[in-house]
């Protein structure tokens, strides 16, 4: 069985699982099935940017995640602090509470100003991330000819872009089922493709990555291949 066939099967199982990611650690699973796909489609295809670009995504999102998920901890330990010697049968006392204010308002002023930060820090790492797998995608639609991975990756960047609203989600919701879709459409081979494509052989190609390239090309633009001669 080819390693077209293999991130085929293995790219929409892990597409699949990542849609069922509040099941504990299937995400996991799912993030590895992804991530031996998009390498055999980037070995079969001879181009190392597609399996780079969407390591550089996977690199971004993770930080993301990681800044978010300091921000809950952060607030929640804030809050936990601020109201550790909160007494509320003295918050009627008119000083007391204009105490408790004084107090805390600079902290609490700093806290929020590092977590809308951080927040931001996030929101750039996730469209960052987004770009990359678009990049990532569609070297993937132009290798394979199999175009919903362009869809894919553009509509999953629309929904990092929009994740500040709330439909933002939804739309990650349905760039997840299209990338199930993307991966399941996948053929068995290149060699049907390579037919369909037609390449003229009049145009020179890079040996190693197979672009077309000037005639007087001592390297190939795209992979730096350096030609002999």
């Amino acid at each position: 069985m080819g390693k077209l066939r293999d991130a085929k099967i293995l790219g929409g199982i892990g597409a699949i699982l990542l849609l069922l990611s509040f099941i504990p650690f299937v995400s996991i699973i799912g993030i590895v099935l992804m991530f031996i796909a998009v390498k055999y489609i980037s070995d079969e295809t001879k181009d190392k940017d597609i399996f780079k670009n969407y390591l550089y995504s996977f690199i971004f999102n993770i930080i993301a995640i990681i800044a978010f998920i300091s921000v809950i901890i952060f607030i929640f330990v804030g809050l936990g602090f601020t109201f550790s010697n909160f007494n509320p049968q003295q918050f009627t006392d008119t000083n007391y509470f204009q105490s408790f204010i004084t107090e805390n308002f600079a902290p609490a002023l700093g806290g929020i100003i590092g977590c809308g930060v951080a927040i931001l820090i996030a929101y750039i790492l996730i469209i960052l991330g987004a770009l990359f797998l678009r990049k990532s995608y569609d070297g993937i639609a132009e290798r394979t000819k199999v175009d919903l991975f362009k869809t894919t990756g553009f509509v999953n960047l629309i929904g990092a872009v929009t994740t500040i609203f709330l439909i933002g989600f939804i739309i990650l919701f349905i760039a997840r089922i299209l990338e199930i879709a993307s991966f399941f459409s996948l053929p068995d081979s290149l060699s049907k493709t390579k037919i369909e494509e037609k390449i003229d052989n009049s145009q020179r190609r890079c040996p190693k990555c197979g672009r077309i390239i000037p005639e007087d090309a001592k390297y190939c633009p795209y992979c730096n291949n350096k030609f002999e001669g």
